[in-house]
């Protein structure tokens, strides 16, 4: 059980940082629910959340977005990932 929360625990990548900003949380909220909608068979702790959270913290340091522009950018972003994980 310990590797099991420690992986889960693991896979946010960017936790602290998306926790300390709202805009930036609820973006990668958003897109991940809208994705995992489209896609059931995506476990919730695969590695593309990680890679979601990653790209929209890029994004939101180029510029200044909303949470619904950066949840926008984080659904294009997942569906451009390999279908098969990463």
């Amino acid at each position: 059980m310990e590797d099991a929360v420690g992986w889960q625990a693991g896979y946010r990548c960017v936790e602290s940082i998306i926790v300390d900003d709202p805009v930036l949380k609820n973006a990668a909220d958003t897109a991940w629910r809208v994705y995992r909608a489209r896609h059931p068979d995506v476990d919730p702790f695969d590695s593309r959340r990680c890679l979601l959270e990653r790209h929209l913290l890029r994004r939101r340091e180029e510029r200044e977005s909303d949470a619904e522009e950066l949840a926008s950018f984080g659904i294009a972003y997942l569906h451009r990932l390999p279908s098969d994980g990463c």
